[in-house]
């Protein structure tokens, strides 16, 4: 069974083969979704978003938009996209150095919900936002996401860290931002590996023996799965400085 997160390449892969079970275990995607765009005080009509997946993000809009862009590297994904004259879905890899080339900046948002922390360069690709919006609004899954799955197998997690990506968006955005704490509960044990498994979260790699993974199973202490998202809203400083506001 697939338990821990690692190959970026294999989580796609994941994504893609889950997806019209997706909707179906993406019950906190679509909270933290909900979570993010309800705390956003304008209302932006031109959105960029990265990670768009299903439609998270664009579900939750309840203001008049003039166009809306979505990005996302995962085919199947794209394709449970809502779509309308207004809406312009690209399957892409938001690091892909020439995508930023075929878009057409600036935006009134860049919203990118579970998503950023896939990222490989994380800091580069939120320098290369700020340049590219003029307001941001970012939910990241962090380190503290599934701690006790990877405490009990003494794997660590490449998931990045809440205060670390904070300074970071300080550089480049004059933002607030929330960590928050969620908890899913399941009836068991392999309901919980398996929601890990179907809801695409998992790396696709698997790292553990069959032994050691029957052992987390059956030995995982508690009723719920962790997890810790940092929400980060704020204007871009770059925008800022390029148009002397």
């Amino acid at each position: 069974m697939d338990i821990l997160i690692h190959m970026i390449a294999k989580h796609i892969n994941e994504f893609s083969k889950n997806a019209h079970s997706y909707d179906d275990y993406t019950s906190l995607q679509r909270e933290v979704a909900h979570y993010l765009i309800s705390r956003i005080d304008s209302q932006p009509k031109k959105i960029l978003d990265l990670g768009c997946g299903s439609g998270a993000v664009f579900k939750n809009i309840t203001w008049e938009i003039e166009h809306f862009t979505g990005v996302d590297n995962a085919l199947k994904m794209c394709e449970l996209h809502p779509t309308c004259k207004d809406v312009e879905i690209i399957c892409e890899d938001f690091e892909e150095p020439t995508l930023f080339e075929t878009l057409n900046p600036p935006y009134d948002l860049l919203i990118s919900s579970s998503a950023l922390q896939w990222a490989r360069d994380i800091e580069a690709l939120i320098s290369q936002l700020a340049l590219t919006c003029k307001e941001g609004a970012f939910a990241i899954f962090t380190d503290k996401t599934f701690e006790t799955i990877y405490a009990m197998s003494g794997q660590s997690t490449f998931l990045p860290n809440a205060t670390a990506l904070i300074k970071l968006f300080e550089n480049y955005f004059t933002c607030k931002h929330e960590t928050k704490i969620f908890r899913l509960f399941f009836e068991d044990n392999l309901s919980k590996f398996r929601y890990i498994k179907k809801s695409g979260v998992s790396g696709g790699e698997k790292r553990l023996s069959i032994a050691q993974t029957k052992a987390i199973i059956q030995n995982y202490p508690h009723d719920y799965l962790e997890f810790e998202v940092l929400f980060v809203w704020g204007v871009s400083k770059m925008f800022q400085k390029v148009n002397k506001i």
